[in-house]
């Protein structure tokens, strides 16, 4: 299936701007199920520097600076992208997650390094007792990682309120899970964090959920908005992706962006400026079928 993203943030400052300088995660990546055909990308002002690259995580990554003086600064990606799923995992068939834990740990290759890399805290997501405790009845002994993870996916789809306004960036997965309630977001950094917590390496996505229109479907949180999921890592799949807030695995209809450790990795929009004041944001995202 194909599809047109449309993506756009507008900063209306209540003092001019005479500088900025942003690093934008606003072209879908590519990935096993997931081609990106083109992304138009346009900045008011325009930018005096544009540079194109790939981050860390390999994540398509574009860097603006803006030198004019404004009081509006609007950022527009429009991209094509073709979704083609794979049928879903067997979870009964993944590694014990305790192996898998002892595979991370003692593994020295290069790619088993860049896997347990993300078992450790980042700078928005602690590992802590109360994440492992949270996390602990979906992975008794000998449990398959993935089956634990997804009743870890649905305990959470459960037991936290979706509520926009209700936390902020800056709320740390315990503080999620203490208040009950949060966005994508909140509810992916929860999951990831439980599964550090066990010594297991897992990862944010971001992207966009595309909500089907047909009469009968489901409704899905975060559809035709920015939305977030996490990735496991199983010796079996590699990497798989599921998504707490909504309690299914990805299929045709979740648009990867990016990947990183959390969200500070893959903001799509994130910067400095010089002067503005206080100012008023607005996003807006549509996603339709081609």
């Amino acid at each position: 299936m194909r599809y047109r993203v449309l993506h756009r943030t507008t900063y209306a400052y209540t003092q001019p701007v005479s500088v900025c300088h942003h690093l934008l995660h606003l072209r879908p990546r590519a990935c096993a199920a997931q081609r990106c055909e083109s992304t138009l990308l346009a900045i008011e002002p325009q930018p005096a520097v544009l540079t194109e690259r790939r981050d860390y995580f390999g994540n398509p990554a574009t860097f603006a600076i803006v030198q004019q003086i404004h009081r509006t600064l609007s950022v527009e990606a429009v991209s094509e992208v073709e979704l083609t799923p794979a049928p879903p995992p067997d979870p009964g068939e993944t590694t014990a997650w305790e192996g898998v834990r002892e595979t991370l740990r003692v593994g020295r290759d290069a790619a088993t390094l860049e896997r347990y890399y993300l078992t450790f805290d980042s700078p928005m997501i602690r590992a802590t007792e109360a994440l492992r405790a949270y996390a602990a009845p979906s992975f008794p002994p000998g449990r398959p990682i993935l089956a634990g993870a997804l009743e870890l996916s649905a305990r959470i789809h459960a037991g936290l309120v979706y509520e926009p306004g209700a936390t902020t960036l800056s709320t740390t997965p315990e503080e999620t899970l203490a208040l009950g309630r949060g966005v994508c977001q909140d509810f992916a950094h929860l999951a990831i964090g439980c599964l550090r917590a066990l010594g297991l390496s897992a990862r944010y996505v971001s992207g966009y959920l595309v909500q089907e229109r047909a009469a009968g479907a489901p409704t899905l949180i975060g559809a035709d908005a920015s939305h977030a999921w996490c990735s496991v890592w199983t010796p079996e799949f590699d990497w798989v992706d599921f998504d707490p807030t909504n309690d299914r695995l990805p299929g045709g209809r979740h648009v990867t962006l990016a990947w990183g450790r959390d969200y500070g990795d893959v903001s799509p929009v994130k910067g400095v400026i010089l002067g503005g004041g206080e100012h008023a944001l607005r996003v807006g995202v549509d996603v339709a079928p081609l």
